[in-house]
């Protein structure tokens, strides 16, 4: 069976056809670096699991509904520059 797909549509690869692999491999390494950080300083097992399930469980919820498809990288890219550049721009017609 052969697919046409237009010219101007952008295919992209995903992992579980969810997230992309720079967000997925974003969430492994923010997971891993909260996981290392909490056994570092904390010895309780609950609360381990419980600030684990805190800091991480948000931001993969927010990679994998993401806005409007969009790369959660790119999202956050462009977050820092509008932090940086908050100029408001009003034009008239």
């Amino acid at each position: 069976m052969k697919f046409i797909f237009p010219q101007n549509y952008n295919f992209k690869y995903k992992l579980f056809g969810v997230l992309d692999f720079s967000t997925a491999i974003f969430n492994l390494i923010w997971c891993s670096f909260i996981f290392i950080f909490i056994n570092l300083f904390f010895n309780d097992l609950n609360l381990k699991i419980i600030l684990f399930i805190i800091f991480c469980f948000p931001i993969l919820l927010i990679s994998i509904i993401g806005f409007n498809h969009e790369n959660f990288i790119y999202v956050i890219f462009y977050f820092f520059k509008f932090l940086k550049n908050k100029k408001l721009y009003l034009f008239k017609k």
